[in-house]
């Protein structure tokens, strides 16, 4: 575990930031939750809502291609399983 969260969720954000069917915008928006999430000096908590909003916030886009939306909801089941 890293800080609290576990190693899947950072497996699971890299895979999506990786296929080369996501949107360029999205995987930038991965990269930088992954640098949230791994962000010591906020509160475990505030970090992983934080994430939630942008998983929220990225699910809805209209280009994302629906199996990676799925993974999506993985990872949002993962990080609420943490709080």
């Amino acid at each position: 575990m890293n800080n609290g969260i576990k190693e899947e969720v950072f497996d699971m954000i890299s895979k999506i930031e990786n296929e080369s069917t996501v949107p360029k915008n999205i995987k930038i928006k991965m990269q930088s939750m992954i640098l949230d999430l791994k962000e010591e000096e906020k509160e475990l908590d505030f970090r992983i809502n934080r994430a939630l909003q942008e998983l929220d916030e990225i699910s809805e886009d209209a280009n994302l291609p629906d199996y990676v939306r799925t993974q999506i909801w993985a990872i949002v089941s993962v990080l609420e399983s943490i709080e």
